[in-house]
């Protein structure tokens, strides 16, 4: 792949990708305000660490997600893989493979059933939502298979030291996030950027766009094995459908977050704080003694509305 070539597709990607993205930030810290107003423990370290534990593995899938959507596809795979790596997480780790060769199990399978999804999307040319969406039966019966009901065990050391109370999770997101960064320095990182943009462009200034979108994809499926592993820590246990959620809630996030479903709209920073407006915003809903029929709806309406207004502002900036 052309470095050179792809460097000069990202500046432009990311001017337009990071327009909105200060509007997202005064929501958020808004939010934020306001949830230190009604549970002013979480300044304490003990509050925040709680909170950071309940909002990382949306973070997690959410990223997860995001990678793909940058690259203008989707999965709907995101909730049984979650699954999937709490389940080996805890049929693994008090056995023979110990805590280590359990993690390793989960990031392989993580990757494998990712690599392997996106495989057949790129090469035998099939919507991934069609894809992704049988690869969830699949996966959710591999994980029923492997653990048929709530059951299996996590060490409890593993255990308090992810889900204590210490901000762990926290130094983990950010660490994570840091990897992406270096990851985006190198060259499958800008393609996954400009592949996502203009595909036929970057196919053309030299980006292997087939390669690009496979490991996407495994990078996605990495990452929402590992938050089922995290999962698996905060409960000690391992669930086959614990992860069910998490499929509409990281599309939900990642929109929030300003992340296109067509490519080439949207950072992963923003899908963070999407993911953290979507944490807070639930939190706080709760906090204000919203039933949770009425929570629903008010995501429902803050999404919607999260999509539209921007679409919205350009229409009448186009007609101005």
């Amino acid at each position: 792949m052309n470095t050179n070539s792809s460097s000069r597709l990202y500046p432009s990607i990311q001017m337009r990708r990071n327009r909105g993205l200060s509007g997202l930030y005064l929501v958020v810290a808004a939010f934020l305000i306001l949830y230190a107003m009604l549970f002013p423990g979480i300044l304490s370290i003990g509050g925040f660490s709680k909170f950071t534990q309940n909002w990382f593995p949306l973070a997690l899938v959410t990223m997860a997600q995001a990678l793909l959507m940058l690259n203008g596809g989707i999965t709907l795979a995101i909730g049984p893989l979650v699954s999937l790596g709490a389940v080996i997480a805890a049929t693994t780790m008090e056995g023979a493979l110990g805590v280590s060769g359990g993690i390793l199990a989960v990031a392989a399978a993580g990757l494998a059933v990712g690599a392997a999804t996106g495989a057949i999307v790129t090469y035998l040319r099939l919507p991934a939502i069609i894809v992704t969406l049988a690869g969830s039966f699949i996966i959710s019966g591999v994980a029923l298979i492997l653990l048929p009901r709530p059951g299996g065990i996590v060490p409890d050391w593993l255990s308090t030291v992810l889900a204590g109370h210490t901000p762990v999770a926290f130094l983990m997101l950010l660490a994570i996030l840091a990897l992406w960064k270096l990851f985006l320095a190198t060259p499958l990182g800008l393609g996954i950027y400009a592949a996502g943009d203009n595909p036929v462009g970057a196919f053309r200034s030299g980006v292997p766009v087939e390669r690009v979108k496979v490991t996407a994809f495994a990078l996605s499926g990495l990452l929402a094995a590992l938050t089922g592993l995290f999962v698996a820590a905060q409960t000690g246990s391992g669930d086959p459908v614990i992860g069910t959620p998490f499929t509409l809630n990281s599309i939900a996030a990642a929109v929030l977050g300003g992340v296109g479903f067509l490519g080439g709209k949207g950072t992963m920073r923003g899908a963070i704080c999407g993911s953290l407006l979507l944490s807070v915003m639930i939190n706080v809903m709760f906090f204000l003694g919203f039933p949770p029929v009425a929570q629903y709806v008010a995501q429902g309406l803050i999404i919607v509305g999260a999509v539209a207004v921007p679409e919205l502002l350009c229409a009448w900036r186009a007609r101005r």
